[in-house]
């Protein structure tokens, strides 16, 4: 077995790799960006090497530099994750060229099914079954336009060079091919160097069902049961399980066999994903083949009882299959929900910012989390934003599922959007308990997941008035510490007053609507009288730093608080609530009519398609940015005219930039 392995990756996977070579009594050695300086991955490994700037170009995507690091630190072999540069052929050639192993299939796999035309031809021979489609090399724009048109729409363009939802566009009727061609070859370029596209017959209602393969050096193959990942968003998985729900022995036996005649035909080794549409009728088509370790890898490791990336070291050291088919087994079922820095409320646009608290279910045999991320760190633009995978395993799909809205229920972030609160609807859906699946389940049941947040309520108010009216408590009993005479009674904190009430008047905003809320706080000995419009309440507590244990009128319950310049998030009975606590001369004013036409966070622009003094309607595109590899696009408030451009193609920007100046009708 190797003695040491370079990782040529960051965040969670070279953290999971890191995990099982240590197991295996590997050393490792960690690369870094300037970025990921003191990132969780540089702290795991037995030595971290600096390769470049933040940027992925300047440090993670230069396989020069990360060869030159395995040759000077001694590192025989190195897995590249996925991601960058795993499906490289030139990354694994050049490996190969210098002694290294490269921890992956050949290169000559690899760049079999680079391209998705190419891998459609070898699979067509292979007779493995195709979605009916255009996978040549004429690009013009209106042959391809005709091509569609014969299919009949919905069609899908698709970058032949893509991957994780890039450079992909559904395309509902011919009027709409040219643009969304466009948009497509733009980011197909921008994320691959390469805007080759084929266009398919979009299926209406299909299911997103990979099959695990693996195949070693010495002719063995096999297929480690299959997964359903048929909810996304921007094409991008969400949430993943296995095994899929309602697969037949059979069909899994025909999609298994498949699957490895697709290895076997492009002389496949090591870890691999053959990805299929699986229609209503039971029929499947192949999309493609990921020749690389998956992001849901960890729910086939829970049915299966193996370590992925063990097989993997072992297969690229040399050594046979660690078992064969008729020795793998499913138990029980897994999901796998992808914890991402993002605002599921702003089509899922990547956030940016620094975990200033992060508390995670408690892992065991039923809940796993793999992450790259500790409180403190920050999610940069210059990376994908996902912070962790949460990981969940029972007897069955039902039990597995509780134990999924158990662990969200139970996840902590502040600091940045995320999708936790979006991830706890989808796993309480009733389509989603149901296993009503296909990939369009996110847009098919939009109403009901993002449905508009309740107003908070008065036990909310109440806890969210206790906590500050402690701070208060704690912070005049500090002060009392260092007082040359702590028994004065002007410097009592028990709310006394001489035949008078004592209370206090705060104001609360809620966070996500706006609406203030007017609550008076009474001092009654050992408690609170908390008086709101319509209610009062009876409320007293202790506070230990974040964790504030509550009575509130006889029931016992305890709350986390996070405190950021009276910004109050605060977790309670499974939910998460954002106040802010009003001021004297705190600025509560309406948001800018603008602000849409501001950044929403640092970027690229890469397509004006205004000019100055045109008039706009509502709605229209008015420029194109890409921030953390994805695509937003910047529309008119309202009807009006464009006075001024700030920004042209190719300029960067910073987080709420204004953008254009825009004149309303």
């Amino acid at each position: 077995m190797f003695d040491k392995i370079l990782i040529a990756n960051r965040g969670e996977i070279a953290c999971r790799v890191i995990k099982t070579a240590q197991k295996m009594g590997i050393k490792t050695v960690a690369v870094y960006s300037d970025a990921d300086k003191n990132a969780r991955h540089t702290q795991m490994a037995d030595e971290a090497w600096h390769i470049g700037a933040a940027p992925a170009k300047d440090s993670y995507l230069k396989g020069d530099k990360i060869l030159e690091v395995a040759k000077r630190s001694g590192a025989k072999a190195i897995h590249p994750g996925y991601g960058f540069l795993s499906e490289n052929t030139g990354f694994a050639t050049a490996c190969e060229k210098n002694n290294i192993v490269f921890i992956g299939p050949p290169a000559s796999a690899i760049d079999a099914m680079g391209s998705k035309s190419a891998a459609k031809d070898i699979m067509q021979k292979a007779n493995v079954p195709l979605v009916p489609g255009y996978h040549g090399n004429n690009q013009d724009p209106e042959f391809l336009k005709s091509q569609a048109d014969d299919m009949g729409y919905p069609v899908l363009i698709k970058a032949t060079a893509g991957g994780g939802g890039k450079g992909m566009r559904i395309v509902e009727a011919s009027n709409d091919f040219i643009e969304s061609l466009t948009s497509c070859k733009r980011e197909a370029i921008s994320s691959f160097g390469d805007d080759e596209v084929l266009v398919e017959k979009y299926l209406t209602k299909p299911r997103h069902v990979e099959i695990q393969v693996f195949a070693d050096s010495h002719g063995n193959a096999v297929h480690l049961f299959e997964r359903d990942c048929s909810v996304q968003r921007r094409h991008q998985k969400v949430i993943e399980e296995a095994p899929a729900p309602g697969m037949t022995e059979s069909l899994r036996d025909q999609m298994g066999t498949v699957a490895i005649n697709a290895a076997k035909a492009i002389g496949y080794e090591g870890a691999g994903t053959v990805e299929f549409l699986l229609d209503e009728d039971g029929s499947f088509y192949f999309m493609e083949m990921n020749t690389r370790l998956q992001v849901e890898h960890p729910v086939t490791e829970k049915i299966t009882g193996q370590d992925l990336v063990e097989w993997q070291l072992r297969v690229a050291h040399g050594e046979a299959l660690p078992l064969q088919q008729e020795q793998l087994t499913i138990h029980g079922h897994a999901f796998e929900a992808r914890v991402y820095a993002e605002d599921p409320d702003q089509d899922f646009l990547p956030s940016t910012g620094t975990l200033s608290h992060l508390q995670t279910p408690k892992t065991n045999t039923h809940v796993r989390i793999d992450t790259g991320i500790r409180q403190g760190d920050e999610v940069s633009v210059h990376y994908d934003p996902m912070i962790a995978k949460l990981i969940v395993w029972d007897k069955d799909r039902a039990s597995a599922l509780a134990r999924l809205r158990g662990a969200l229920s139970d996840y902590q972030i502040v600091g940045l959007k995320t999708n936790l609160d979006f991830m706890s609807q989808l796993a309480s859906h009733d389509g989603f308990n149901q296993a009503d699946l296909d990939t369009n389940f996110i847009n098919r049941y939009q109403d009901e997941l993002f449905t508009a947040k309740p107003a908070i309520s008065d036990d909310v108010l109440c806890v969210a008035a206790l906590y500050v009216m402690l701070k208060q408590k704690d912070y005049g009993e500090r002060h009392i510490a260092d007082d040359s005479d702590p028994f004065s009674p002007w410097d009592n904190v028990d709310g006394w007053r001489l035949n008078e009430d004592n209370f206090h008047k705060l104001t609360l905003i809620d966070t996500d609507s706006q609406l203030e809320n007017s609550v008076t706080v009474h001092f009654r000995n050992d408690s609170f009288l908390v008086e709101l419009a319509n209610s009062e309440h009876f409320i007293s507590g202790q506070l230990d730093n974040t964790s504030m244990q509550v009575n509130l009128e006889g029931i016992q319950f305890k709350v986390t608080l996070v405190d950021n310049n009276n910004s109050i998030t605060l977790f309670m009975r499974g939910a998460e609530y954002q106040l802010e606590l009003k001021q004297e001369g705190l600025a509560t004013s309406d948001a800018d009519a603008n602000a849409n036409l501001t950044a929403p966070m640092p970027g690229t622009i890469i397509s004006v398609l205004v000019e100055a003094g045109e008039k706009v309607e509502a709605g229209q595109p008015i420029l194109v940015m890409e921030a953390m590899k994805m695509e937003h696009t910047i529309k008119a408030p309202s009807d009006g005219v464009i006075t001024e451009l700030l920004y042209q193609t190719g300029d960067l920007v910073e987080d709420g930039a204004e953008l254009i100046l825009f004149e309303a009708e």
